[in-house]
């Protein structure tokens, strides 16, 4: 049950850790905008947000840890509350296990049954 801003990305994670896409899809608001970390679109409906994961859970080794010292919670008001913070990404390409260090920003309504409202993730430059 999420009752508290950091539910959301524990659930997440938690989503990610376990390849289940639906636990995934059914964080996000059918309003929901999804900015991913390993695309160059928005994902701006159920069904392409769907697509995205479903596609990403198949990545061999897939796994998320967050840096849980970076998560910031800005309340906005009432059950809304913006999130922003570091997480670690890795899965296998061409059999080598690599991480990918992302950040992540979220808003969301906790007030609803499916309370990602935004999300957008990307991969934090190796170099200026």
């Amino acid at each position: 049950m999420i009752s508290k801003p950091t539910d959301v990305i524990d659930a997440f994670a938690e989503g990610v850790n376990t390849h289940n896409s639906d636990l995934l899809i059914s964080l996000y608001d059918p309003r929901a905008v999804l900015i991913p970390t390993f695309s160059g679109r928005s994902r701006k409906t159920t069904e392409q947000i769907a697509d995205y994961f479903q596609t990403l859970i198949q990545k061999p080794g897939l796994g998320i840890s967050l840096h849980d010292k970076t998560v910031n919670i800005i309340p906005v008001q009432d059950e809304i509350y913006a999130l922003s913070g570091l997480y670690l990404w890795r899965f296998s390409v061409d059999d080598e296990l690599l991480n990918f260090e992302a950040r992540f920003s979220y808003v969301v309504n906790l007030g609803l049954k499916s309370p990602i409202l935004q999300h957008h993730s990307s991969q934090i430059p190796r170099s200026l």
